[in-house]
């Protein structure tokens, strides 16, 4: 029997623009991901049977076909039946350390771990374009979590543009642990309110999309200028989710009126807001000035970094 361990690290958004509507029913966004260091660990191991078995830490995370992960593992069923009938079944287990239902693709980065490590247990061979194709068939965001960094994505996210890697710009996380918000939600609200400023056009949506390439904060990245970055920070999602959730509408100003950020932002469709600084020490201050800002024990706070990769690889058995 083999197995591999692998780091799974969660996302955030630097940039969220909606464009318009898609003919599949989802909207054509542009946006701008960025991988940081906070990780779940995912084991993918070999076992005899011809099941597919799930287990995770956290008790919220089911271990069930709506778990990603799971769905991930069927896919990989469904697409390579002779390896599977070679190799036999497979055991994941979860290592959560990502908030659950937190805007950070924390079920998105499990399911491109599974693919990368059931490819290295099958001995696939597959290139990280064919795995990311793969992804793009179980979320939006998981070609993103297959490839890391920073990118651009556009489309429903799925067609992404690597962007030069930003390295150690630090940043805050705050996210209430009893809070959600629905994501379908989110982008029907977004889609109620805001329509029409839609761009309606085909041409048109797509023109608008590739504009985001010659952007300012696109500009910014390629400068690594971190303060520019932080001033050209953007989520339209915000336009519906903090008028509708005091709490992340208060977090989101906490961090703002803190010494030392860049810049704050809610990320994806929330509830979690982050803040950028230029060190360690700034964040863990200002992790600690939240703290005492908002006295409440549901709120979880995070200090961790951009990094330059996506699944990697942490041991093998």
């Amino acid at each position: 029997m083999r197995s591999y361990s692998l780091i799974a690290p969660a996302k955030i958004n630097l940039y969220l623009e909606i464009i318009g509507d898609r003919p599949d029913g989802y909207h054509e966004l542009a946006m701008i991901l960025q991988s940081i260091g906070l990780a779940d660990q995912i084991h993918v191991h070999s076992i005899s049977t011809d099941n597919i078995r799930v287990h995770c830490n956290h008790p919220q995370v089911p271990t069930d076909k709506s778990n990603l992960a799971y769905l991930a593992a069927e896919l990989m069923v469904r697409q390579f039946p002779e390896a599977f009938a070679r190799y036999g079944g497979v055991e994941i287990t979860v290592n959560k350390q990502i908030p659950v239902a937190a805007g950070l693709a924390g079920g998105s980065t499990n399911a491109a771990a599974v693919l990368v490590g059931i490819d290295l247990l099958w001995k696939l061979g597959l290139t990280q374009s064919e795995l990311e194709e793969l992804g793009g068939t179980l979320g939006s965001d998981v070609p993103f979590c297959v490839a890391g960094g920073t990118a651009i994505a556009t489309g429903r996210g799925e067609q992404l543009s690597p962007l030069p890697s930003l390295d150690n710009i630090y940043i805050v996380l705050g996210k209430y642990r009893s809070l959600e918000v629905s994501t379908p939600w989110a982008y029907k609200t977004y889609r109620q309110q805001f329509s029409n400023s839609y761009i309606r056009d085909s041409d048109s949506l797509a023109a608008r999309a590739n504009a985001v390439h010659s952007g300012a904060i696109v500009k910014a990245i390629l400068d690594k200028d971190t303060r520019e970055i932080a001033q050209k920070l953007h989520n339209d999602l915000e336009r519906v989710v903090l008028p509708a959730y005091p709490q992340v509408l208060q977090l989101r100003e906490v961090f703002a009126n803190q010494e030392g950020v860049l810049g704050t932002m809610m990320s994806g469709s929330g509830p979690t807001v982050f803040a950028l600084f230029e060190s360690q020490q700034q964040a863990e201050q200002v992790k600690l000035q939240v703290r005492e800002a908002i006295l409440d024990e549901d709120l979880e706070l995070f200090v961790t970094r951009t990094i330059t990769h996506g699944i990697k690889v942490a041991s093998s058995v």
